[in-house]
């Protein structure tokens, strides 16, 4: 493969910079609730984001032109989001709808679903999460019991979700239910597109360690589903959801750009503070740390190219989606470490307080465990690699 970016692509990466330069935003970021005027005000501002992506043409820059995409090859989203990396933006306001919901729509959904739903998630006018998670059913998602009963045309929703990303401002959820108890757990699932609206749906912010409220439970009691909105094949739900999260593992993978980011910031800080009457760059275990980060980012995105291009031939996302989920989020949450080791106590220092670092450590401090969660847990990721990449023996 040649790594080389092209004339092209590199012009292509130029137009990009320009835009997202000339357009970006201010206080998105979690954390700057003083600067922004809170949590409802910074989300204001992240659909404002959205849209000015959407109509720019940037927002699924990969999906179809007939869903309102651009078309654009997944070298371009690639580059796009190395570029959004290196100013330190977010994707818009309906990520989980456009990585996630969007593609399984586009691989699983009737066409009056794709007609309906798509073009409302692409440009950020109808807000989605995903219904996986149960207290009883983490990482094991087949073991899910929230059930959906079909009674005529409807399906009857009963049950519990927890941990779900952005409820609390969603429109609709891509919810997997039991609609089968009599089966195998993994042929007794089907998936669902239900309105957050809807009578007998409750939802209820779980407080983080940051403060934050992004997860949520959500309650469905006796909510009423009308049959055109089941996803895919009633009682082959497991075949969505597989779809659905590698499409999130590479939604999460492949944001190339990530690791990057965080290594310069690490050389930065190295460069700034002092050990022992020296920069800190110049120690020499310092500098081995570092180098392995380096060794360590080269390889991820190496590995990523690997899956991109898989993705170029028209293949969908494999178990090798696994890799570079896992991959990203132990490097991450190994490098937020380091840095944590670099500055001191002063990373516990909370935002906008005096001689705070520049970075909102403590917040990424907290919140590193929670990418080692979301998409599956690490140990999940790595049985999926032992046993449907290296074909081991199941343990």
């Amino acid at each position: 493969m040649d790594f080389t970016w092209s004339a092209e692509q590199d012009a292509y990466r130029m137009d990009v910079r320009k835009w997202l330069e000339a357009n970006r935003p201010q206080s998105l970021a979690r954390g700057e609730d003083a600067e922004a005027g809170g949590d409802d005000a910074i989300w204001q501002r992240l659909k404002s984001w959205h849209k000015k992506l959407y109509h720019a043409g940037w927002a699924g820059l990969t999906w179809p032109k007939e869903y309102g995409g651009r078309g654009a090859t997944f070298i371009e989203q690639v580059i796009f989001q190395q570029e959004l990396g290196r100013l330190n933006l977010p994707m818009g306001c309906n990520v989980l709808g456009v990585i996630m919901t969007g593609p399984a729509l586009m691989q699983w959904g009737t066409d009056d679903q794709k007609k309906r739903y798509l073009n409302p998630i692409l440009a950020g006018d109808e807000i989605w999460c995903e219904g996986m998670s149960e207290p009883g059913a983490g990482s094991d998602l087949a073991s899910i019991q929230c059930k959906a009963e079909l009674k005529g045309d409807e399906f009857v929703v009963n049950g519990q979700k927890v941990w779900t990303t952005i409820a609390h401002r969603a429109d609709f959820v891509q919810l997997f239910v039991r609609t089968d108890p009599d089966v195998p757990k993994h042929k007794g699932m089907s998936a669902l597109l239900v309105d957050m609206k809807a009578p007998g749906v409750t939802v209820r912010p779980l407080k983080q360690i940051t403060g934050d409220s992004e997860f949520n439970e959500i309650f469905f009691e006796d909510v009423r589903v009308p049959k055109e909105n089941l996803l895919g094949p009633i009682n082959m739900g497991w075949q969505v959801l597989v779809s659905t999260l590698m499409h999130e593992r590479f939604g999460i993978g492949e944001t190339l750009g990530g690791t990057e980011q965080m290594l310069h910031q690490i050389v930065q800080i190295a460069k700034s503070v002092q050990l022992n009457g020296r920069p800190a760059i110049e120690d020499n275990d310092i500098r081995q740390q570092i180098a392995q980060f380096a060794i360590e980012a080269t390889a991820k995105k190496y590995n990523g190219l690997r899956s991109l291009s898989k993705r170029l031939k028209g293949q969908q996302p494999g178990p090798e989606a696994s890799i570079s989920k896992l991959l990203s989020t132990d490097l991450g949450q190994r490098m937020t470490k380091f840095i944590t080791r670099l500055l001191g106590e002063y990373a516990l220092l909370e935002r906008h307080t005096p001689f705070a670092p520049e970075g909102d450590w403590m917040r990424r401090i907290l919140s590193s465990e929670s990418m080692t969660i979301a998409g599956g847990t690490s140990p999940v990721q790595k049985n999926m690699i032992g046993e449907r990449i290296l074909q081991l023996p199941k343990g």
